[in-house]
């Protein structure tokens, strides 16, 4: 039956606090019951059932646990009494719904510790909340996802950084770093192989889980990227064989992830490429919304993916200012990356980048007689812009309307510094540039969105694919459903007698 959108099946106003995320479990949900989990800009955690009504509890009630804002909850995958909280202290902590909050501050116990992460448990006679604590980063941690199979964990923090951790052995897995700026939102691809993150630099950013490497930046957003998401339901790969990954201590000692493993990896998929009578056919779609009020979608393709098959297309500048000659700012930027700033296995000739799906970087508007002067030109300069993108001729022009009045172009020192004065971290920003944490802009592709719509009058906090419809919320507390091609009349049918916030497209 039509849901009656006029009346909410609960509803709950709270004074002194606001709620300010939410987690339903789908593994114990059913039609009578569901459990339900709020989180608090105060700190406090609350378990509801909508739907009963009857009990509720409230972990961190005297805020004994953790004073700070609620930025993120979530139930453990395939767990009906475990759950995650992250807070803006920049701590996380993991609650058993059977077990209660004690009545004195929790002392804690170091368990693991590894470079910018520390795990603890919770030192008491009785078993009590929480079980585990972890202090992730510097600055707020804003927001964390489970991958798929519930065995991986990927951080994203204000200090710009997105950490990927095994959720049981509490390992670090791989490590990514913004362009500038925090890094707000992130999710997984349904297979996870791929994470997609977006912050403050106004980019989607798309790192591989295997190589642990980023693979490709969308610009389309014109201010901060608040919520990704990818579509299942328009997401296709091609059977093929599944990419063996071992999990061993040894994997994961190196911090910048092996060459080894990627270049393994990538031969195993070239071999696999060239014995295929069928060309591997991967799309991944995958959307953004942000605080420009825009829907943006964008398509993840094979040309991306496996950027070492061969393309027609002429080699971009970059590469060929790569493979010519190295760099000479590189070596101060990046110490130790014997000037290469593209990361490849093998430390092999840079493949080219993309052409079919990313945006014409601004040197190659002429492939032709202008190419060995621009190479010079790029070579010679690049020690006095080591840390600038050479997208600043194509940006420039973005200023006027861009929101915070930073394009990409212009990042520096000290532009990171301003947008980071509110959490100091450790890592100098110009240092990260041009290193595998954080590629220059013309080191990786550049997509461009398939679809970028402005949808709201507010910024936009909510994107959910749903398999016949999309639905996203903004700050004015309008929630859309948007029809997906060919289901309009059944959303139509639907919601003819409600609200008229249901919007088709």
């Amino acid at each position: 039956q039509a849901a009656d959108l006029s009346k909410p099946i609960d509803k709950r106003i709270y004074k002194g606090t606001q709620p300010t995320c939410h987690d339903f479990n789908h593994l114990t949900a059913t039609a009578e019951s569901v459990s339900l989990l709020v989180g608090f800009s105060a700190g406090q955690v609350q378990l509801i059932d909508p739907i009963k009504k009857e009990t509720s509890k409230l972990f961190n009630e005297e805020r004994l646990i953790d004073k700070s804002r609620v930025t993120c909850v979530k139930w453990v995958p395939g767990s009906e009494s475990l759950f995650l909280v992250a807070h803006s202290s920049g701590n996380m902590y993991l609650y058993n719904v059977e077990h209660t909050c004690g009545t004195t501050a929790p002392h804690y116990q170091l368990l693991k510790q590894g470079e910018s992460f520390a795990v603890h448990t919770c030192k008491s006679k009785s078993t009590r909340n929480p079980l585990l604590k972890w202090t992730v980063g510097e600055g707020a941690l804003n927001e964390f996802a489970f991958s798929p199979d519930g065995k991986f964990l990927a951080c994203v923090s204000q200090d710009g950084f997105l950490r990927v951790f095994n959720f049981d052995s509490v390992e670090l897995h791989g490590t990514m770093k913004s362009y500038f700026g925090g890094l707000l939102c992130v999710c997984w691809s349904p297979d996870g192989k791929y994470i997609v993150t977006g912050g403050e630099d106004d980019l989607v950013t798309v790192w591989s889980f295997v190589d642990c490497r980023v693979i490709a930046r969308g610009h389309g957003h014109k201010s901060w990227v608040s919520v990704v998401a990818f579509d299942p339901y328009t997401t296709s790969v091609e059977e093929s064989d599944p990419m063996e990954f071992s999990g061993s201590d040894e994997d994961f000692q190196d911090l910048h992830f092996g060459r080894d493993r990627a270049n393994s990896t990538q031969s195993r998929l070239s071999k696999r490429n060239s014995t295929d009578s069928r060309p591997v056919s991967v799309t991944y779609r995958f959307g953004s919304v942000g605080q420009d009020t825009q829907l943006c979608l964008w398509d993840l393709t094979e040309d991306i993916l496996f950027p070492h098959q061969p393309l027609s297309r002429a080699r971009t500048h970059t590469n060929v200012m790569n493979a010519t000659s190295p760099p000479a700012g590189s070596g101060g930027t990046n110490p130790g990356s014997n000037g290469n700033s593209i990361t490849t296995p093998g430390n092999s000739v840079p493949p080219p980048l993309p052409r079919s799906n990313s945006l014409p970087h601004s040197a190659v508007s002429n492939a032709g007689s202008k190419s060995s002067v621009m190479d010079g030109a790029i070579a010679s300069g690049v020690s006095k812009f080591a840390t600038l993108s050479l997208h600043d001729r194509k940006e420039r022009h973005h200023e006027k309307d861009h929101k915070r009045n930073h394009s990409m172009g212009h990042i520096s020192s000290k532009s990171s510094d301003k947008l980071n004065l509110v959490t100091k971290t450790k890592t100098d920003s110009a240092k990260t540039l041009g290193t595998p944490l954080c590629p220059r802009m013309e080191d990786v592709p550049l997509l461009e969105p398939l679809i970028c719509k402005k949808i709201a009058h507010e910024r936009l906090t909510v994107l959910i694919f749903l398999e016949d419809c999309i639905v996203t919320a903004c700050q004015e507390g309008f929630i859309c459903t948007w029809a997906r091609p060919g289901k309009v009349g059944l959303l139509s049918s639907q919601n003819q007698a409600n609200s008229p916030s249901g919007t088709v497209v």
